[in-house]
């Protein structure tokens, strides 16, 4: 699995509704493409960045492919409500590669 985390701040005095349909749409994209298995959002309680989307493909060649054909045009748009983005694409620890939970 792959995970792509998108962190960013927000622009001062976007339309908040505006950012949300926005946001929508893409989750919508995101979640109709090839190779993804989830998408989680979440924000910062403590600054900046002042939110994270995170969403998990099954390959590395999933998250290329989207990052290549669809997010350009899709990033344009959102850098409209967003600075200060940072993207980090993660895979799996050669020593810990599944998920670990206590008493499991």
């Amino acid at each position: 699995m792959i995970e792509w985390h998108y962190c960013y701040d927000f622009l001062p005095g976007i339309d908040q509704q505006a950012y949300g349909e926005l946001a929508k749409r893409i989750v919508g994209v995101i979640l109709q493409q090839p190779g993804i298995v989830e998408f989680r959002a979440n924000r910062n309680i403590l600054g900046s960045p002042q939110a994270r989307a995170t969403s998990v493909w099954q390959t590395f060649a999933d998250v290329a492919n989207f990052m290549e054909n669809l997010w350009p045009t899709l990033e344009s748009e959102f850098r409209t409500f967003v600075t200060n983005i940072r993207v980090e694409v993660w895979g799996p620890s050669p020593v810990v590669p599944q998920t670990l939970r206590p008493g499991k």
